[in-house]
C-alpha cells in the first residue's frame, strides 16, 4: 500500500510512516523543514518539502497523486487559535478535496475524543480545539471517500503495548503513540471498515485482534 501522511513529522505521524514502512508499503508525505526530510529517509521513508496552509488544493492533489490511501494526523499543537482553526479545523476539510482529486478514497483522520480532558476543566484554547476537531469530522463525513476517522484518548511517549482497547465508543484513559500508529496501520489495511468514527485507548486486546473485530459491525 502507498500511503500520503500529512503530520509525518509528528508523534503520531512519524510512528505511522516507520511502521508503514517496516510493513513494506510505501510511507510518503510532506514536512516543513530540510532537516526532517533527512531524519525520515533514513527510516526508510519518503518526504518532500510542502505545507499543507500555503499550497492550493491542487498542488495538494497533485504530491499525493498515485498514492492508495491518505491519513490526516496533523496539529497545531497550541500554536494558538488562528493555527489551530487552520490546521486542525481546515485542514482535513482541504485534504478530502485534493484527495478527491486525485481519485484517492481511503481517507484517515486522527481525531480527539469529544470529552478529553473534561475533568481537569480546561481553558478556552482547548474548548477551540476541541469545536475545530469536530468541525473537521463533520467536513469529512460528508465527503463521499472512504473515510475512518480515529479518535485516540491522551496520547503519551511510553512504548507501545500491541494492546488496545477499540470500539465505537469507549472511555478516556490513556493510549501510547506508538500504539496509536499501529492500530492507523492496520485500519489502513483493512478495507472492510469504511465510514465509521471508532475510539482507541490503553487496553488488553491485541492490536490486529482488535481490528478484526470491528469488521462486522462496521463492514
Amino acid at each position: 500500500m502507498k500511503v500520503f501522511i500529512i503530520g509525518m513529522a509528528g508523534g503520531v505521524g512519524r510512528r505511522v510512516a516507520r511502521a508503514l514502512a517496516a510493513r513494506k508499503d510505501d510511507a510518503s508525505g510532506l514536512v516543513r523543514r530540510p532537516e526532517q526530510i533527512d531524519a525520515l529517509t533514513g527510516q526508510g521513508v519518503s518526504a518532500s518539502l510542502g505545507d499543507i496552509l500555503a499550497m492550493s488544493v491542487e498542488e495538494l492533489a497533485e504530491a499525493m497523486r498515485g498514492s492508495d490511501a491518505v491519513v490526516f494526523t496533523a496539529g497545531a499543537g497550541g500554536s494558538g487559535r488562528e493555527a489551530t482553526t487552520a490546521i486542525d479545523g481546515d485542514g482535513p476539510g482541504k485534504l478530502a478535496q485534493a484527495a478527491a482529486l486525485a481519485d484517492i478514497q481511503r481517507f484517515l483522520l486522527v481525531s480527539v475524543f469529544p470529552e478529553a480532558w473534561r475533568e481537569r476543566h480546561m481553558n478556552d484554547d482547548f474548548e477551540h480545539y476541541i469545536q475545530e476537531k469536530k468541525r473537521a469530522e463533520i467536513a469529512l463525513v460528508a465527503s463521499d471517500l472512504d473515510w475512518v476517522i480515529l479518535r485516540p484518548s491522551a496520547l503519551s511517549d511510553d512504548p507501545g503495548t500491541g494492546q488496545v482497547d477499540l470500539g465505537l465508543v469507549k472511555i478516556h484513559r490513556e493510549i501510547t503513540r506508538d500504539d496509536v500508529a499501529a492500530t492507523i496501520v492496520e485500519l489502513l489495511h483493512a478495507p472492510e471498515i469504511s465510514c465509521a468514527i471508532l475510539e482507541v485507548t490503553g487496553g488488553a486486546v491485541a492490536i490486529e485482534a482488535a481490528v478484526a473485530a470491528m469488521k462486522p459491525r462496521i463492514s
